[in-house]
């Protein structure tokens, strides 16, 4: 085995903690477990795919973009909002730049590109990922207000005020017209 697949292999357990690691802003609304990062970005991904195809932007890319754009948390923790105010976070390149060192070069500078890419926020795909993480946000946040955590709902108005894009804005207006069972109502032929 070579060392750079050593590198790889050491990233993918590191990247195994993100299913422990807890999305901390949820704590302040009283929310006792909060979904885990790696919970958070799959469907964001699925989002993120969404947006994109009804933006005409590349739904494939826009999904990468999201499945790596909290990968540097294995290293930072999920650090809120408030907790950013007082420690001020890491650049996530910076982050992702001693996450793929050592890896081959051909994957590492893949990581970089997709995290630059996302950081920079200026790609058609950049935008659609970026619009499903606050819209992600916004439907975790109609969950946990509907499982009696009243505080949520700041969590959903301020991801709801993030929204650039269009369909993102559309899709939000219909997700807090949709009542978060009303897919099974539907599957189960109830009205």
């Amino acid at each position: 085995m070579t060392e750079e697949l050593s590198a790889v292999a050491r990233f993918l357990y590191e990247a195994g903690t993100l299913k422990q690691t807890r999305r901390t802003g949820w704590w302040m609304a009283g929310v006792r477990a909060p979904e885990s990062v790696a919970e958070h970005s799959w469907r964001t991904a699925l989002i993120a795919t969404i947006i994109a195809k009804l933006e005409g932007a590349d739904p494939a890319r826009a999904a990468f973009l999201a499945v790596w754009h909290d990968s540097q948390e294995t290293r930072t923790g999920d650090v809120n909002h408030l907790g950013k105010k007082y420690a001020p976070g890491a650049d996530p390149r910076v982050v992702t730049d001693d996450q793929v060192a050592g890896m081959p070069e051909v994957l590492a500078s893949a990581v970089r590109e997709l995290v630059a890419e996302y950081e920079s926020k200026e790609s058609p795909e950049a935008v659609c990922a970026r619009d499903a993480d606050k819209l992600e946000c916004m439907i975790q946040g109609i969950e946990y207000k509907a499982q009696g955590y009243e505080n949520a709902q700041r969590w959903i108005d301020n991801s709801r005020g993030r929204l650039t894009t269009k369909s993102a804005n559309e899709l939000a207006d219909a997700v807090l017209a949709t009542g978060s069972l009303d897919w099974l109502r539907a599957a189960l032929g109830e009205k």
